[in-house]
């Protein structure tokens, strides 16, 4: 097991107006074109208002930690000189859709064209985490066989409460915008390799999709590299529990790896549990109760997480990862970006904020968290005015 399981991570993060908390115009071009020229490992995403930054791929989680660092740092400088929030977050609190503007790029205006108004509801932001695998001809199998652990990645990185400036009673609403998008969610159980090489083939000379990148299902094969890639989770504020996220993907992996009796010979039914428990962790997120499908019961994510841990204490140990896996077990005991955003919510109105108010509260909050996982330590946008 001498393979080093590099990974690389890709966060996407939203744009807000320093003075409204909305959608920014003014400044987003300027925003943009010096995101463009300072930094070279971000670039624009599908809508005017989301940026994405990326890791290089490494086998050392603590250069992976400063990477993501300086590059949230250097988003938080560029925004603030130009009167923009930066911030991680499944959906936006506030932005509206129909306020959306698609961003000027052959590829995006590619996808727009093919899904319509969907594509300017896709208001989201997420987490994505690369692990090259020993044998990338495996990694079909391996999809098959991570599936059960997806319910349990995303409760820990819950963290889209809001949608179009409502609350939604979910920690994570982020997966139920994106499911209107085609090939989204939990992919087939594809018998092999072969038979999902004759679904992309399909799928492209009939003209249904361009490429394989088109496939957008929370655990994938990636087109351009040999990884498994995650893409369930929710952006997280956090950079700790993104890296936590990320750790228990990069171990999972190769759990799955060097056990092939695990997991193997998944059912249609196995599957559906997976639907059904990602239902319940878009819910309640930490606070879910998940389907065991051996034990015929359900199990509290704390009880799941810990058992997880147990599991991969090897891989863990192996991959230098132990305490950022560990990190789990905080996450589940302080809550997600999910619940610290309803309680600045709950609290502001308690104090007597109007609802637009108490909105803008969790984009501050937002936006200071997310700072605070820059190299420049704690502390929020200094251009942040009273909400308009």
């Amino acid at each position: 097991m001498a393979h080093a399981y590099r990974f690389g991570i890709e966060e996407e993060f939203f744009l807000a107006d320093a003075r409204t908390r909305g959608t920014p115009r003014a400044g987003l071009r300027a925003f943009h074109a010096a995101v463009r020229a300072r930094l070279d490992d971000a670039e624009r995403e599908q809508l005017q208002c989301q940026v994405e930054v990326a890791s290089p791929p490494t086998a050392d989680l603590a250069e992976a930690r400063g990477h993501l660092a300086d590059l949230r740092g250097s988003l938080a400088e560029i925004g603030a000189e130009r009167g923009i929030l930066t911030f991680a977050a499944g959906t936006h609190p506030t932005a509206r859709w129909r306020d959306q503007r698609p961003t000027d790029k052959a590829r995006y205006h590619g996808i727009m064209a093919d899904l319509r108004m969907l594509g300017r509801r896709n208001l989201v932001c997420g987490l994505h985490v690369h692990v090259e695998v020993p044998d990338p001809e495996a990694r079909v199998g391996l999809i098959n066989r991570l599936l059960p652990y997806l319910p349990v990645l995303l409760a820990l990185s819950t963290g889209s409460p809001f949608w179009q400036g409502q609350q939604t009673g979910l920690a994570g609403y982020r997966m139920r915008a994106y499911a209107e998008l085609p090939r989204t969610g939990v992919p087939e159980l594809f018998a092999d390799a072969d038979d999902y090489a004759r679904y992309v083939d399909v799928m492209t000379r009939s003209g249904a999709i361009a490429d394989a990148s088109y496939l957008w299902w929370h655990v994938r094969a990636s087109l351009k590299y040999p990884t498994l890639e995650l893409r369930v989770a929710d952006s997280c504020t956090r950079l700790d529990d993104a890296l936590c996220i990320a750790a228990l993907f990069r171990c999972l992996v190769r759990r799955v790896v060097r056990d092939k009796r695990l997991n193997a010979g998944l059912t249609a039914a196995s599957r559906g549990f997976v639907m059904e428990n990602l239902w319940r962790a878009e819910c309640d997120g930490v606070r879910a109760t998940l389907i065991d499908e051996a034990q015929v019961r359900t199990v509290p994510i704390s009880a799941l997480v810990e058992t997880l841990l147990a599991d991969i204490a090897e891989d863990a140990e192996a991959l230098g990862c132990a305490a950022a896996c560990g990190h789990a077990a905080r996450i589940v005991a302080e809550g997600t970006s999910a619940d610290r955003q309803m309680g600045v919510f709950a609290a502001a109105r308690r104090s007597g904020a109007r609802e637009r108010a108490a909105l803008s509260a969790v984009v501050d909050h937002l936006a200071a968290e997310t700072a605070a996982g820059s190299r420049s330590g704690p502390g929020g946008h200094p251009n942040i005015a009273p909400a308009a």
